[in-house]
């Protein structure tokens, strides 16, 4: 694997963190949203990831006609990711007694949004785990790649 195809995949990956991370971001700031355009409390969101597999004509040219069938099958198999779609929970919404609230019902129960912030905020904690990983990852094949180039000289 060449440092831009590590690059490649390792940006995906933070690309992926990034839309999770601002998924959930909009979920807890909808936390408390009873009303939306579509008619009801704010539904939790959820990104799809699915890995992205790297074409092996990506690889041309960058393993030799004597590299060993484990590097080959390596090249063949890399996989990126990919944010596919983004989905809303399908949980029904948490029902809550204010019978002084403008969207209460008649028995004085509001809807209110599937979303649990405690939960959301160890997927944040995750989320942005996985992202410094990736940025840590980064740096470590931009360190590959300049200690390559020096040896060279």
């Amino acid at each position: 694997m060449n440092t831009f195809t590590a690059m490649e995949i390792t940006s995906s990956g933070l690309a992926a963190q990034r839309v999770r991370l601002n998924t959930i971001s909009g979920n807890l700031a909808n936390a408390q949203t009873t009303r939306t355009a579509e008619g009801g409390p704010y539904k939790r969101r959820d990104p799809v990831f699915q890995s992205a597999e790297v074409k092996p004509e990506d690889f041309e040219g960058l393993i030799d006609d004597e590299g060993s069938e484990r590097e080959r099958e390596l090249a063949q198999n890399m996989q990126g990711v990919l944010v596919t779609d983004i989905v809303k929970d399908k949980a029904p919404p948490r029902m809550e007694y204010n019978p002084d609230h403008p969207d209460a019902d008649a028995r004085g129960y509001v809807a209110m949004p599937n979303v649990n912030t405690v939960e959301e905020m160890v997927n944040m904690i995750s989320a942005s785990r996985s992202y410094e990983a990736g940025v840590t990852m980064m740096q470590t094949i931009k360190g590959m790649g300049r200690k390559a180039i020096t040896i060279g000289r």
